[in-house]
């Protein structure tokens, strides 16, 4: 789409569109949803949900569906739309192709600025405004098919689907089918798709059980149900099937919450010209850990660019890891559009809001969310215990918005704990980019390290260490027993005998933030507290050492 399509308000202030692309043509609609979900954005773990109609549907037939049978309480939870969907195509659905649904997961994007259920898109760089897309969550695509609309899925969508995905060109096999009123028994070409079996045969219903994993069977429809019991669990990461944890379960809290900030002067973002802006957030903890008057270490963390809070937890698990170590974790939303001055200003907030130990708060990001905590190492040091920047970094004295900053960190030792992918396409590690031997090189000056390496990125050939450029005092390694990746970390020893310099790669990981590395990261950082009077304590390089070697 090249604009955003006319929408529709209905009385009850829930939205409807329409477009036609050259395949198929959709009905969106939007029920009205809290606020809450306009300054979160939940576009990450909402469900994609696609209804494959039978029959063509116009905008009054959809709207009584979805609020008949409870779709819309779905979509409210998450701010999110329904997308009914029917072929352009002469016979329907019995004569549509393959190229439907790559087609419409190809016009499907989440983004930073969506509005109205689209997506719009934005370089982040030039600032220039791009194409429209359908707002949801390729990796939750839920489809729903009825009689020839579910033999359409049958045929075409249960096996391996290659399209325009996540991450460029890849698998865009949909995540759940749910099938009501097959005429055609399945093949399989993976077991890997869960399906919802609707008003269905005995020998189809034995067929899915026979080729699949999982199989719910159903003599009716209940959506809302099978949605939450079955289907809400799983997520389809590049062709691969996971399921998520429940954090109701787990005892764990997502609360949404936000706040107002002055503007700052040196703000470039899309509140540049405001006097004051919103910044929104999602606290990730036990229940437990607030439940009583003992304060608690804080991790702040910053997304990638164009990703969400939800996004940051899910990829990199640090929400998991919150669970297993009893801190409180605050992903920050759209943070590309605030300055390390407003998120100092919002450390305040949450230190109005809950039970924080302000000796022990430290930073986190990735990619983009990298470079936000580098900026809070280079421009507020004194405030922080210990930061762990991940993949990613501008040159030293630069900021998330490529803007100099005067005055930056020179003597105040911060820990840091840093990991880039070696198979990155984008500049992490020392030998990627010069930028990045400089920021290694800032950070052990800084941290008053032993080793300040006399080297430069022209000669890295004759590195003694051919991707960080020199060896830490002591390297360490843990594998990730998934992936089977590998992370070799650099300890630098400081003059006083602590350890405030990690440097990390990671074998077999691209532009990514993984467990392994969020885990090892709050390993290292809770070791380190910022006393009152400013001093850092902890981190002697014996107790590192043991820290890491036990792995």
């Amino acid at each position: 789409m090249k604009e955003i399509p006319k929408i529709i308000v209905l009385a009850d202030g829930s939205r409807v569109w329409e477009h036609t692309f050259q395949t198929f043509k959709v009905i969106v609609y939007l029920p009205m949803s809290d606020y809450i979900t306009d300054v979160i954005n939940y576009a990450f773990i909402a469900p994609y949900l696609l209804f494959f109609m039978e029959e063509k549907p116009d905008r009054e037939q959809v709207v009584k569906f979805a609020q008949e049978n409870g779709i819309d309480t779905i979509a409210k939870e998450y701010g999110s739309s329904v997308v009914f969907v029917y072929p352009t195509n002469a016979g329907g659905w019995s004569e549509a192709d393959d190229t439907l649904y790559t087609e419409l997961i190809a016009e499907t994007k989440i983004g930073q600025y969506y509005k109205d259920g689209v997506t719009l898109m934005r370089d982040r760089f030039t600032l220039e405004w791009g194409e429209v897309k359908i707002r949801g969550m390729r990796a939750r695509t839920c489809l729903y098919g009825f009689g020839t609309s579910a033999d359409y899925i049958a045929k075409h969508c249960m096996k391996t689907v290659m399209g325009e995905g996540l991450f460029g060109y890849g698998d865009i096999t949909p995540t759940v089918c749910i099938l009501e009123r097959l005429s055609m028994l399945p093949s399989f070409e993976r077991s890997d798709i869960p399906v919802v079996s609707v008003r269905n045969s005995d020998e189809i219903n034995q067929a899915l059980k026979a080729g699949l994993h999982d199989v719910l069977i159903k003599d009716s429809a209940e959506y809302p149900e099978d949605f939450y019991f079955f289907i809400r669990k799983y997520r389809r990461m590049v062709g691969t099937l996971d399921t998520e944890p429940e954090l109701e379960k787990l005892g764990m809290e997502a609360e949404p919450g936000y706040c107002v900030v002055p503007v700052s002067e040196d703000n470039c973002g899309d509140d540049k010209d405001k006097k004051e802006h919103l910044i929104a957030y999602v606290a990730f903890y036990n229940r437990a850990i607030l439940s009583t008057l003992k304060k608690v270490p804080l991790v702040l963390c910053f997304h990638g660019g164009g990703d969400s809070a939800f996004c940051m937890a899910a990829l990199s698990d640090w929400h998991k890891v919150a669970n297993q170590n009893d801190f409180l974790l605050v992903c920050v939303e759209n943070h590309m559009n605030s300055t390390a001055t407003e998120a100092i200003a919002l450390l305040e907030h949450l230190k109005d809001t809950y039970m924080i130990d302000e000796e022990r708060i430290y930073a986190t990001g990735f990619s983009m969310g990298g470079c936000k905590s580098w900026d809070l190492f280079q421009e507020y040091p004194d405030l922080f215990a210990g930061v762990a920047p991940m993949d990613a970094t501008f040159p030293v004295g630069v900021n998330v918005f490529a803007n100099s900053v005067e005055d930056i960190n020179e003597e105040t030792i911060v820990p840091v704990f840093y990991v880039g992918g070696e198979d990155s396409p984008l500049p992490e590690l020392p030998f990627h980019e010069e930028k990045c031997l400089e920021r290694m090189k800032y950070v052990l000056a800084v941290n008053d390290a032993k080793i300040q390496p006399d080297i430069s990125f022209e000669n890295k050939e004759m590195w003694s260490n051919s991707i960080m450029g020199v060896d830490g005092d002591v390297i360490c390694t843990a594998k990730d027993p998934v992936t089977g990746s590998v992370l070799t970390m650099h300890l630098f020893e400081s003059n006083n005998g602590c350890c405030y310099t990690v440097f990390g790669s990671a074998s077999n990981q691209k532009h990514e933030m993984r467990y392994l590395n969020s885990l090892n990261a709050w390993k290292y950082l809770s070791q380190f507290r910022r006393l009152p009077d400013g001093r850092i304590e902890g981190g002697a390089i014996e107790n590192i050492v043991s820290l890491f070697k036990t792995q």
